[in-house]
């Protein structure tokens, strides 16, 4: 369904303050503009090329890990303005799954636009409720002995998801890597695979 168009006297408002906020000097219309081109700009392929240079890269991973704002940064996203970047690392005895109980907190920076399902009533409160139903019913089944922990994604601090490297893409470049991700996988309700491409974000 097609998003309804501001009112009149919304974009009115709008245009009234972003002028007080720069006559004030605390904003500039080319800053704004800039913002809103970002914004736009915003993708989960800049999420999996973070994932993809992490996984062949060391340093870049230990930054990641440490402070997904600076590691964002380091790929070229502007984070000024932006709640803080966490990143959950999967391992094999650990999986993290994604959700904002109270709205729709994302990692827009990085991720893009958060899908309609992330934001639905029924998705942030089984997620907490029965996780491992959810993933169930995206074709995800963890295997017995690992342990599932659901982090609240939050106003003040927006978490992704650093999956496990698939097996067999020993010797893959940054590229290939990062085009088996999908948004899907860096909130956790799938799991990348060497033999699955990732869906169009």
């Amino acid at each position: 369904m097609a998003s309804k168009a501001p009112r009149p006297e919304s974009l009115a408002l709008l245009e009234k303050l972003v002028a007080a906020l720069a006559r004030r000097g605390l904003v500039t219309e080319a800053e704004i503009a800039e913002r809103q081109a970002a914004t736009e700009r915003a993708s989960p392929e800049t999420g999996a090329r973070m994932v993809a240079r992490a996984w062949v890269d060391p340093a870049y991973r230990a930054l990641l890990l440490r402070d997904g704002t600076a590691a964002a940064e380091a790929m070229g996203v502007a984070m000024a303005g932006q709640p803080p970047l966490g990143v959950l690392e999967d391992t094999e005895r650990l999986h993290h799954l994604v959700v904002c109980t109270l709205c729709s907190c994302y990692p827009r920076a990085v991720l893009g636009y958060p899908p309609h399902w992330y934001k639905s009533a029924a998705y942030r409160a089984r997620a907490v409720r029965e996780p491992r139903a959810v993933l169930a019913e995206w074709g995800t089944v963890l295997p017995e002995g690992v342990e599932l922990r659901v982090v609240d994604s939050t106003a003040d601090y927006r978490w992704m998801v650093l999956p496990l490297r698939p097996a067999g893409t020993e010797g893959w470049s940054e590229a290939e890597l990062a085009a088996l991700l999908h948004r899907d996988h860096l909130v956790g309700v799938r799991l990348p695979s060497a033999g699955r491409p990732a869906r169009a974000a």
